[in-house]
This record gives C-alpha cells, sequence and structure tokens, in this order.
C-alpha cells in the first residue's frame, strides 16, 4: 500500500487499489470519475492502455478501461479526451472497436452529481490513513458476522481508543468494505458492507 501511494498525485498519475499500474490523470475531472470508479462496487479493476496496433500501424490511445461486473468499458471523460486529428481519431476508434471497448461517457455535470461527488472526495482524502491490523480485522469481523450496517451502528460496536471513522474511509479505499455513497450525503444511515 505504501508503494502506490508514493505514486499519487505524482506527475499527475493516479493509482487506487483497482489499478494495476498508475493511470495519467493530469484533468481534474479525470481524476474525480477514477476516485468515484475506485468506489464503485460494482468497478472490478481499472486499466490504462497508452497505444495498440491497427494492421501494422501503431496507435496511441491513451485509453482508461474500466472493468465492471459485466464488461470492460473506455472510461470517456469529455473534458479530458484528447485532441487528435481524424485520422488518428478514426484508428483510434477502429482499435477501441476490435478491443470491444464500449464507451462510458462521462460529462463534468454527471461526475458532480451529489451526493456521490462530495461522498467520493470526503472517503478519498482518507485513502492514506494507516489502518492498525486488530482495528482492520475488528471491522472486517464485524461486518462478516453481522451484514451490511449503517455506518453510525458499524462505529459503534467497534471497541477501539481511537476514532475508528477514518479507518472504515480508508479501507473503503483499499476496497476492503463497500460505503453507499448514491443514495444520501454520508452520515449515520450510510450502509456499509464487506466486499467479501
Amino acid at each position: 500500500m505504501f508503494k502506490r501511494q508514493a505514486f499519487q498525485g505524482r506527475q499527475g498519475l493516479f493509482v487506487s487499489a483497482k489499478t494495476a499500474t498508475p493511470i495519467p490523470a493530469r484533468h481534474p475531472a479525470l481524476r474525480d470519475a477514477l476516485v468515484q470508479a475506485s468506489l464503485d462496487p460494482k468497478v472490478r479493476s481499472i486499466a490504462y492502455l497508452a497505444s495498440t496496433n491497427v494492421a501494422s500501424e501503431q496507435v496511441e490511445l491513451d485509453a482508461v478501461i474500466v472493468q465492471r461486473e459485466d464488461r470492460p468499458f473506455l472510461l470517456d471523460v469529455i473534458p479530458a479526451r484528447k485532441i487528435r486529428d481524424l485520422e488518428q481519431e478514426g484508428l483510434a476508434l477502429i482499435a477501441l472497436s476490435r478491443l470491444g471497448l464500449a464507451p462510458l461517457t462521462l460529462t463534468v455535470e454527471e461526475i458532480r452529481l451529489e451526493p456521490r461527488f462530495t461522498n467520493a472526495r470526503l472517503v478519498w482524502s482518507y485513502r492514506g490513513t494507516h489502518v492498525p491490523i486488530g482495528l482492520r480485522l475488528s471491522i472486517l469481523q464485524i461486518l462478516l458476522d453481522e451484514g451490511p450496517l449503517p455506518l453510525g451502528e458499524l462505529l459503534k460496536s467497534i471497541r477501539s481508543n481511537r476514532d475508528p471513522a477514518p479507518a472504515v474511509m480508508a479501507l473503503a479505499c483499499a476496497d476492503l468494505v463497500i460505503l453507499d455513497l448514491v443514495s444520501h450525503p454520508l452520515g449515520p444511515c450510510t450502509m456499509v458492507r464487506s466486499r467479501s
């Protein structure tokens, strides 16, 4: 976990528990979309494909691929789109079609929909929080034993000499617990469940 966080923010690179390699994310809207995808329980992995071949020609793609439960998608954040000439764009479309990638197109307005936008940013701000192994095991065991719980109930049931809320947020960033970030602003009624 330490090495992955060393890349975060460096040279516009994005890393999360769902990325195998750092992803170039210099545009803020793309970064926000990657944060939301990292916290989305339907997203299994996020990958980056710099280029591929079409016939004998190498085509620069600069593509972010989001693997959802059902299939892979090209993450197409409109304001972060790479500007290409007509020939490059045509080759890129051919390459993406051959890869079987349907576009997942997002506007800034869609990315900034509330409460998901604020919730995701708040949770992501805890991504670097160190969670002691005892506290981690305690949180995960409670969720395994009792099933999904409202965040307020989960926090009350954790025995710890420190505030357990940052630990729960960090575990969500590590893809070990799932928080409902779409229904309501983050609070005591937010549902939390184990990833397993």
